[in-house]
């Protein structure tokens, strides 16, 4: 039996940006989502998700609005310096402002249209310091591990430790941040050696990213019990693959120029406390499958490890926009699928002492399910190009072409509750010019 939030729902207060009360909207007062946007002078200002609006926390915070303590993070430097302690104060404080009709006259001149905002990466000057992707998805792991080695598919450690590798932080890019095709090393099986050139096996990631807001220090661990301490809040990410340049360089050190080349990340960061609610047992592990080691194991992270949010990818090849075709759905998961924990991926990137600092970002791996409309890359779902993805406009597809639009949505959803959403993540495939 999934163990959530306990009690009955609580009762719901009606938001007068209209808009934040659309049943289907992402961003209901419940969620308020925190985010990075830049104005037409190029100042960089904190705000938050609010139906289709922003609300602009450095314009409430100057007109003695926001009325909470020692306000920290609200300055071009983004999120990096505000604890999620403060975060949720100011949250409480944004959703009584909202909620006030009183108050609905000073507030108003704080919103701005969503579509009238350029977005930037969350955590401010300097960008995301870090950045870490696990491999937390045993579906995933074992689709990918079949390709390669059909009879044994996973390798001995994976159901031991929580697998990742140190990606690239600077090249980290904003949802609607065109992505280039990279180029790279590739060995086709009937070649006898190597070529440089461009990737013809670009992929996409179905992935959750989670930051870091409050640090550790060099040297330190980080119990289970207190790993959540340290999240600040989830975002969807799209960890690009170039397939042929990853299966040639990744013996034996993992992933390189395969992946660096580009992340995308949605701009709303959705806290733990909204998600609250949707919370749920982490996976069951199959019969035979051996329990985490003591570090990696509390009955409360068992018991409410997981959430429950519905993941999907979407795309739109060039063709498709060209006749104004909407973009169609090719996967839909969960994220409470995974492996391994939150909570446990934290725990173990800091259990030999390595120092978490705020605006780390850590994401799941690519989230994909036990059936094929569920896997989140097209290496799964094509088997590698042997078998194409068929659309409706009769387009086929092994791996992106240029022009190709991917779009990642999430949302959490219980009867009693709003749904809750991440709003997009969106990424197209530039054209290559040689």
């Amino acid at each position: 039996m999934a163990v959530r939030g306990g009690g009955d729902p609580p009762a719901r207060r009606r938001c007068w940006v209209e808009s934040a009360n659309d049943p289907e909207g992402d961003f209901p007062l419940e969620n308020l989502p925190f985010g990075l946007y830049e104005d037409d002078r190029q100042r960089r200002h904190t705000c938050l998700a609010i139906g289709d609006q922003v609300l602009d926390l450095q314009g409430c915070n100057v007109a003695g609005l926001l009325n909470v303590t020692q306000i920290v993070g609200l300055g071009p430097r983004g999120l990096g310096h505000m604890e999620p302690w403060r975060a949720r104060e100011i949250r409480h404080r944004a959703a009584e402002l909202l909620s006030d009709p009183e108050v609905r006259d000073r507030v108003e001149p704080h919103l701005i249209p969503q579509q009238d905002v350029k977005m930037l990466p969350p955590f401010g000057v300097g960008g995301i310091g870090d950045y870490t992707d696990f491999y937390a998805s045993i579906h995933h792991a074992t689709n990918v591990g079949r390709l390669f080695r059909p009879d044994t598919p996973l390798l001995p450690n994976y159901k031991w430790v929580p697998i990742g590798y140190h990606g690239r932080a600077s090249s980290i890019v904003i949802s609607g941040t065109e992505v280039r095709r990279p180029c790279g090393q590739t060995k086709p099986p009937e070649a006898s050696t190597p070529m440089f050139g461009l990737s013809r096996m670009l992929d996409y990631e179905l992935e959750v990213g989670f930051f870091i807001g409050e640090g550790s220090t060099l040297g330190d661990t980080i119990p289970l019990e207190q790993a959540e301490k340290h999240i600040f809040g989830l975002c969807l990410v799209n960890d690009w693959s170039a397939r042929d340049i990853q299966a040639w360089e990744y013996q034996p050190l993992g992933p390189f120029l395969g992946k660096s080349f580009a992340t995308t990340i949605s701009p709303w960061v959705v806290t733990l406390e909204a998600l609250e609610p949707y919370r749920v047992p982490a996976a069951k592990r199959a019969e035979g499958d051996p329990q985490p080691l003591l570090y990696l194991y509390s009955e409360r992270d068992q018991e409410r490890g997981g959430y429950d949010i519905n993941l999907e990818v979407w795309l739109a090849t060039a063709k498709m926009r060209t006749a104004g075709e909407a973009p169609v759905r090719v996967s839909r998961g969960n994220m409470k699928d995974l492996y391994w924990t939150l909570a446990q991926m934290v725990t173990h990137h800091a259990s030999n002492g390595c120092n978490l600092r705020p605006g780390d970002l850590l994401a799941t791996g690519t989230v994909s399910g036990a059936t094929p409309d569920s896997v989140g890359s097209l290496l799964e779902r094509t088997k590698r190009g042997a078998e194409p993805l068929m659309l409706p406009n009769g387009e086929s597809r092994k791996f992106l072409e240029d022009g190709d639009e991917v779009i990642l949505r999430g949302w959490c959803e219980r009867e009693g509750y709003p749904r809750i959403g991440f709003g997009e993540c969106r990424g197209i495939v530039g054209v290559t010019r040689v």
